[in-house]
């Protein structure tokens, strides 16, 4: 996978948690067998610029914990346009599937609310959007139900457990 991370924190984060989330990503990606050329950004902020994305683009006025923008999702599937190309060209060319973003903050609070980790939660918060990029969702007490139990069995079989 190729994943870029964006360290927009105030204080900077640690090698640790940069490796764990490629890590833990890249997990994730062969676990959904995903393309080896799929990509996809990790930005690692603070609760002060979560909170002016959730009220800009959710119309929420908090920080969050994750946020995930999809490059293109079920609704976008159908254009009127589609592109059609050799299927050994189209094999070749990347897939970009969105954009995760993470507060650095709410990971620590909610790990020491939840008591595990604070890598626990980081990589919670990570499969939690990355699972978001690839079309699930838990809007629906089914959709959820899915969600989570793949959620759990990426954090288990990795090594995050609760």
């Amino acid at each position: 996978m190729d994943l870029e991370i964006y360290d927009k924190t105030q204080a900077g984060v640690s090698d640790q948690y940069l490796t764990l989330i490629r890590d833990v990503l890249q997990f994730a990606g062969n676990y959904l067998k995903l393309a080896d050329n799929t990509e996809m950004s990790v930005t690692l902020m603070n609760n002060e610029d979560i909170h002016r994305i959730n009220k800009q683009y959710r119309g929420v006025d908090r920080a969050t914990d994750v946020i995930s923008f999809a490059i293109e999702d079920a609704e976008d599937a159908d254009t009127d346009f589609p592109l059609v190309m050799d299927p050994e060209l189209a094999a070749e060319i990347p897939e970009n599937i969105g954009d995760i973003f993470v507060s650095v903050d709410k990971v620590s609070e909610q790990a020491d609310y939840l008591g595990h980790s604070n890598e626990r939660e980081l990589g919670f918060l990570v499969v939690h959007g990355f699972l978001h990029l690839n079309g699930y969702d838990h809007m629906k007490p089914e959709d959820e139900k899915v969600m989570f139990k793949l959620q759990a069995d990426i954090l288990d079989a990795y090594g995050l457990k609760r």
